[in-house]
């Protein structure tokens, strides 16, 4: 009976993904891209080199995301915010920043980031314990900052720096190395294979997809006012935002860490030591 249902799930997940495929080559065959409108010259941003061959194609699948969003997935995460209470609303969004420090530790020592491997090891004992299973963000008031690391970063790291821009069904904004790095990741690192029942696994995997939605309500104003059109937006603050983190994570070195840890005065008596 569980294979069986194991079973129909995969069959609607597969369907979904054909319907929403089908979706984005009728809207890009209906419709060629939308221009984008020109911002004021003192909100203008310096241009983003973006390698986006399946312009068209992922402009199909962005619709059909945004029409997921709108119907399904931002009413739920409103009601969401609205009859959970802020304390707990924010306890389980911890709780699933803690889970999620596992790749990070992964993809740390996959890039040999001793000292950020101790910093993300000390984060997820110390909230996983005294903070309750990850409820509560002790570390972070112990001066042990949040982390992100993924396996797209390592992948990076390894050399591979350009990829190309690609939307997923559901899954929203990538690219190759970053769609390939997300199931190295989920399989490799996390602890939803782990989890049994699998009816389980996929509550809790939703829930979080639910949180990740909620935490996001906070910036719609600023996303409905852009503007720019909404696909070039949410494209150039993807990969702006990758570009940020790999550059952040060139600089986790093991004396890079030691010197922003040091205080200016520490950093004068260390260098007057050296000469």
């Amino acid at each position: 009976m569980q294979d069986f249902k194991f079973k129909n799930i995969k069959a609607i997940m597969v369907i979904l993904f054909f319907i929403s495929t089908v979706y984005a080559f009728n809207a890009y065959a209906a419709e060629p891209p939308a221009a984008t409108t020109a911002a004021p010259a003192d909100q203008l941003t310096p241009p983003v080199e973006t390698d986006d061959p399946l312009e068209g194609f992922n402009r199909g699948i962005f619709s059909f995301n945004d029409m997921v969003d709108h119907y399904i997935l931002k009413p739920i995460a409103t009601l969401y915010n609205k009859i959970l209470p802020t304390p707990l609303n924010q306890g389980i969004n911890n709780f699933f920043n803690n889970i999620n420090t596992l790749p990070t530790i992964a993809n740390d020592l996959l890039q040999l980031h001793l000292y950020q491997t101790l910093n993300d090891t000390w984060r997820l004992a110390i909230n996983t314990t005294v903070g309750v299973g990850g409820l509560f963000d002790i570390a972070s008031r112990m001066n042990l900052k949040h982390h992100i690391n993924d396996f797209g970063l390592t992948l990076s790291a390894w050399g591979y720096k350009n990829s190309t821009y690609i939307v997923f069904p559901f899954f929203g904004p990538s690219t190759i190395r970053d769609g390939f790095g997300f199931a190295v990741d989920y399989y490799a690192f996390s602890i939803y294979p782990h989890i049994y029942p699998a009816r389980s696994r996929y509550a809790l995997y939703g829930l979080g997809v639910i949180d990740r939605r909620a935490q996001l309500l906070k910036f719609e104003p600023v996303f409905e006012e852009v503007a720019i059109d909404k696909y070039i937006f949410v494209r150039d603050a993807y990969v702006q935002h990758r570009a940020y983190l790999i550059e952040e994570n060139q600089n986790l070195g093991f004396l890079t860490q030691y010197k922003d840890d040091l205080s200016p005065d520490e950093e004068t008596d260390n260098g007057q030591n050296q000469s």
